[in-house]
Order: C-alpha cells, then sequence, then structure tokens
C-alpha cells in the first residue's frame, strides 16, 4: 500500500474488487456479500482510511463547515461565544473555521474572502470596531451564502442577528450606580458608529433621565479602543480637570480596569469615593482588587442561538432576514461598586 492518505482506488486495487463495490461495501448497502464488506472494512480500519472532504461537499454541494469572524479569541465573552458555536455545530455534524479580525476593517474583509473561497456553508459574523463600509458584506448576501450576525448589530444587511440588549444592560449598571448613592456618574463610552456603544449610551442617559439626574456631555467620554490604556489616559483627564465624580460605567471591562487604576492612582478610595462597574464579566472580574463589577453577557447562549439560525438558513427554513433574537443581560455586583456593603436587588 502507498505512503500517505489511502483513497478507494487503493483498497479496491489491493482487494481486486470495484472501486463502486468499496463505496457500497463501506455505506452497508445492499447486494454486497458479507465477507466482501469485511473484508472492505478491516483494510479500511487498516489504513486508517477517511472519506475525501473535498470530494464529497462537491458531491454534496456542502462541505459541512462554518465560517466564524471574531474581534478577538483572547476576550472572554468571544471564547464562550466560540464556545456556544462548536457544541451545537458539532450537533449537525458541522466543523467551525475561526478567524479573527483584530477590530481591523482590513483583515476583516479578507477573512471574508478567505471563508468564501472555503466554501463554507455560512458565516458567523461579528463585525469589528473599524467597519463602515458594508460592501464585502453585502457581496456574502449576494451570493447567496447564509450570514447571521451576532453581538453586533449592523444596519442594512439583509441578514438575521443575535444580540444582548445593551441598552437594558446599561440602564441598569448606571441604575445599580444610582442606588449605591452615586450622583455624578461619567461614563468612559465605546466607538459611535458601532451600535452597541450607541445603545450604552442610550442606558445610560436614560437612567439618569429617569432618576431626575442631568446628563453631562462631558461627562462623556469616548474610548474608542477599547484598552486599559486609553481608558486609564481618559480618567485621568477627567479627575485632573477637577470635575466632580462618584461613578463610573465603562463600556468594557478593560475600560474599567483603567479607570480603576486611575483611581488609585490619584489616591481616592474604591468605591468610596468613586463606584465602578464595566461591561462583558470578563474572568478577571473577580481577581483584580478590589474585585471589579460588571454586566455579564450570555456568550455561551450566544453561540448557541447564533448557531441555530445559520442552520435554518443552510436548510433554507423559512425566516424572517429581520430577525433579530435579543438576550438579556446581568448586573454582577463586586467590590467596586458596592458602596452600600450589601448585594441589593435591582429595582424592577
Amino acid at each position: 500500500m502507498k505512503k500517505g492518505q489511502v483513497t478507494i482506488k487503493d483498497i479496491a486495487k489491493e482487494l481486486n474488487i470495484s472501486c463502486s463495490t468499496v463505496s457500497r461495501a463501506l455505506k452497508d448497502f445492499p447486494g454486497i456479500s458479507p465477507n466482501t464488506r469485511k473484508a472492505v472494512k478491516e483494510l479500511a480500519d487498516k489504513y486508517n482510511y477517511r472519506p475525501n472532504a473535498v470530494a464529497l461537499s462537491l458531491r454534496n454541494q456542502r462541505t459541512n463547515v462554518i465560517g466564524v469572524i471574531i474581534p478577538e479569541t483572547v476576550h472572554f465573552f468571544f471564547s464562550t461565544v466560540i464556545s456556544g458555536i462548536e457544541d451545537e455545530a458539532m450537533k449537525e455534524g458541522y466543523n467551525v473555521m475561526i478567524c479573527q479580525s483584530i477590530e481591523s476593517f482590513e483583515r476583516e474583509a479578507d477573512s471574508i474572502d478567505a471563508l468564501m473561497s472555503a466554501r463554507v456553508d455560512g458565516l458567523l459574523v461579528d463585525i469589528s470596531r473599524e467597519t463602515s463600509d458594508l460592501a464585502h458584506l453585502q457581496k456574502v448576501v449576494e451570493e447567496g451564502v447564509p450570514m447571521v450576525f451576532f453581538d453586533r448589530l449592523v444596519e442594512g444587511m439583509n441578514a438575521p442577528s443575535v444580540i444582548v440588549d445593551d441598552y437594558q444592560g446599561a440602564y441598569d449598571a448606571v441604575e445599580h450606580l444610582i442606588q449605591q448613592g452615586c450622583k455624578d456618574i461619567a461614563h468612559l463610552a465605546g466607538p459611535g458608529n458601532l451600535i452597541i456603544g450607541r445603545k450604552r449610551i442610550e442606558g445610560y442617559t436614560s437612567a439618569l433621565e429617569d432618576n431626575e439626574m442631568p446628563i453631562k456631555k462631558d461627562f462623556i467620554v469616548e474610548c474608542r479602543n477599547g484598552t486599559q490604556e486609553e481608558a486609564e489616559q481618559a480618567m485621568d483627564q477627567l479627575l485632573a480637570s477637577g470635575k466632580k465624580i462618584d461613578g463610573v460605567f465603562a463600556n468594557n471591562d478593560m475600560a474599567a480596569l483603567g479607570a480603576l487604576k486611575s483611581i488609585k492612582k490619584a489616591g481616592l478610595k474604591i468605591p468610596e469615593d468613586i463606584a465602578v462597574i464595566g461591561y462583558s464579566d470578563w474572568q478577571f472580574c473577580s481577581l483584580v482588587n478590589p474585585s471589579l463589577s460588571s454586566v455579564s453577557q450570555p456568550g455561551y447562549e450566544m453561540g448557541k442561538e447564533a448557531c441555530k439560525l445559520i442552520f435554518k438558513e443552510i436548510n433554507k427554513t423559512n425566516i424572517e432576514k429581520s430577525t433579530i433574537k435579543i438576550l438579556d443581560t446581568e448586573v454582577v455586583v463586586r467590590e467596586s461598586s458596592n458602596k452600600l456593603g450589601v448585594i441589593q436587588p435591582l429595582a424592577n
């Protein structure tokens, strides 16, 4: 037997039978004698024969592969989303190809091209922070490849989406700070071109309005890159300006971490002087000092739901392209915002 991957032709040659007989024996088709079936399967096991996936995909018009594009794999939230996607895909006999954009529009567009060239059966996409031109995504729709967006909603695209209720998550975070006695709350905001960033600002302002508290535009600072360093600098400037601040709602946990560092550096106490809450509930939130309060997102559930939608698309189930599935968030209270020293349930 030759070295390398064994084919049906190799098995047929060694047993002196036809390729079609080998194929039927491997699939337990009727009309194949028990002895022949046994001989074929024993030889296939001996040489670790595997069906040619490329040939099967050409014959079946499917690759049984889903392409996934995420901003970054190091983010705890995205890793939980991937787990949900993979678990659901495995149930359907599918594999998953994962690309990360590193929040780059160019890398995202290149990843779309690569996955399309690999003839994936569908795409699950979380757009990058830089993405505003949607031509590469529109091309996917035009070519009839099923696509589902998750985490970040994309306006103007004819494709289903799975998101969390970012407005309500932000509202609940600010409401929690208010319940802790905060009256002057700053917001380290995300990029304004992303809907999630705008929704979190809306939640922040609505919570202030509903509690008859003034909205101060200079208390909203965009941290476009969402890094710890960027947020630390923004918080340094807020504190240096002399503004009275007793609470901070950060667009993500890395920004919240930057705020914690800046506040400590200024010699202020957390949460006694300034309470802080982030968004996403990364694993490190319970490990830093003080432990970081955060808005928890159901990443695993999001991955599963996005995967279910893509299979409905692949199987041509009747599904509205405008479908948006919205998942709930939860405020996880830890030391960084717990001014009162007790965990209080949010008011409804």
